[in-house]
């Protein structure tokens, strides 16, 4: 199975005449009137000169889908997280808010960097963004969704499930090029990028890890290592467009696409050091 760790490698995978097309499309069209519209529908924050910012429409859309979808994990419940992204940002004393032409709610942030999204239908309405206090090259995001009672150093396979359909629902994964960023989204759904062999939605564990194992009653597999650190393929060049930069001794992939495998599938982590 070899996965497409970040975007410069997915259009590699998946050159063809169409895309090269759709490619030389979308490049006319940066300085034409999509353009001008995307800059008409952001909101900015005076304070930073580019902000951190994420659809709310598109996050609420994705909070209406783990409710649709929650068998996935009947127990959970679901946050949102700011992770960090470059090793320069400061992640102490983060602030959030949802804001629209008329709209602005503050978003609690918890020690932890995450928080839960409110729904605030004056909001829906006027295509809010959600934005935080920090650049945009400087921050990645993720659902975070975590069963409650699990032995420590685990997570549960349908919780990932759903955070990757949550997660791609919502626009989450960050990238430096909007273009590229813009293309991604428009050949990946979320049922493409978790439900294939080929999908490429990274996750973080809580710290630097040596392993990962799957454990299904008597079954346990440990994953290749191509399916730790972003696929172990990474150069200097490519990690610019991952948003794994600061944290790739953390990622993984998980065969969520594989249904052999049930959702109370313990995901083992064996770390390179002890809890803090």
């Amino acid at each position: 199975m070899r996965r497409a760790s970040c975007v410069p490698r997915q259009l590699a995978c998946l050159a063809s005449p169409f895309l090269l097309a759709t490619l030389a499309f979308l490049a006319s069209l940066v300085a034409g009137p999509a353009h001008a519209a995307g800059q008409a529908a952001t909101v900015t924050v005076k304070s930073t000169r580019d902000p951190v910012d994420k659809s709310y429409r598109k996050m609420i859309k994705a909070v209406e889908r783990f409710e649709r979808e929650r068998a996935l994990a009947p127990n959970a419940s679901l946050r949102f997280q700011l992770l960090p992204r470059l090793p320069t940002v400061d992640m102490r004393g983060i602030t959030l808010r949802v804001a629209g032409d008329s709209v602005s709610v503050p978003v609690p942030v918890a020690a932890d960097n995450s928080f839960v999204l409110p729904r605030v239908d004056a909001a829906l309405r006027e295509n809010a963004a959600v934005l935080a206090n920090r650049k945009t090259t400087s921050m990645t995001w993720r659902a975070l969704i975590v069963t409650p009672g699990l032995p420590a150093g685990t997570r549960r396979l349908g919780d990932l499930r759903l955070e990757c359909r949550v997660g791609v629902e919502a626009g989450l994964v960050s990238n430096s090029s909007p273009l590229f960023a813009w293309v991604t989204n428009a050949l990946n759904s979320p049922e493409q990028v978790c439900g294939s062999p080929d999908g490429n939605y990274l996750f973080f564990a809580e710290r630097p890890i040596f392993a990962v194992s799957l454990r299904a009653g008597e079954r346990v597999e440990t994953l290749p290592f191509k399916m730790l650190y972003a696929g172990g393929e990474l150069s200097r060049a490519d990690l610019q467009y991952c948003d794994c930069q600061v944290m790739l001794d953390r990622t993984f992939y998980a065969p969520i696409w594989d249904a052999s495998w049930p959702d109370d599938t313990l995901v083992e982590f064996t770390y390179m050091e002890d809890a803090p």
